[in-house]
């Protein structure tokens, strides 16, 4: 691929990342529109990319490899922190949830388009490939496995990613969910103060993987 395609594709990509984070919805994001923000044609994303869908796919990757980037160098921090000895859990699990509390009350991040590409993947319900590269890639969550068995070696590894899971819901849930959570705490939590919902997170995860005396 020649320099002038790849900086072709890139505009695309920076065009559509930058209409999905000012997008209210899916449905306002056009191929003319990226065309038009990308000073290319509109033919030029079925050229690059074969679709817009393959387009928008592409831009989530890249997005969620930034985050994905960013929690395990949180990890690294951690472990290096306390080495040679097991890193604290309330780091560890900090690092897993925090890019994402954070990314999603950051007006100026780019968590929209990961929420507009969950948002088309469930509306496709036929599995398609380029929805299941992301996501079902869950290297990134494996990676802490090591950490947390290190914290609890009492868990096998059955037990440590049935709670890796579960943290994920809870994460998932206060990201996706403001409303519910929201009415559930009586609006008594700031929940645009990511510190804050970090550190009530991890309160709640933590203590799946100290041992019940």
């Amino acid at each position: 691929m020649s320099s002038r395609t790849n900086v072709t594709a890139k505009r695309l990509m920076d065009a559509c990342e930058l209409l999905l984070c000012e997008a209210h919805a899916l449905e306002e994001l056009t191929a003319r529109r990226i065309a038009i923000q990308a000073q290319a044609t509109p033919s030029a994303i079925a050229y690059h990319f074969g679709s817009q869908e393959e387009l928008i796919t592409a831009v989530a990757e890249r997005v969620y490899r930034r985050l994905n980037t960013e929690r395990l160098s949180l990890l690294q921090k951690a472990v290096d922190r306390r080495a040679p000895n097991p890193p604290d859990i309330d780091e560890v699990i900090a690092a897993l949830v925090g890019p994402s509390i954070r990314w999603a009350t950051d007006p100026t991040s780019s968590y929209p388009v990961l929420s507009h590409f969950t948002s088309m993947a469930h509306s496709h319900r036929d599995g398609a490939p380029h929805y299941r590269r992301i996501i079902e890639d869950v290297e990134h969550h494996r990676a802490f496995i090591p950490q947390l068995k290190r914290i609890a070696p009492w868990l096998d590894e059955v037990d440590i990613g049935w709670r890796l899971n579960c943290a994920l819901g809870i994460r998932s849930q206060v990201t996706r969910s403001r409303q519910r959570t929201e009415v559930l705490t009586n609006h008594q939590m700031d929940l645009d103060n990511p510190d804050l919902v970090i550190a009530r997170i991890v309160e709640v995860i933590a203590p799946m993987f100290r041992r019940v005396s």
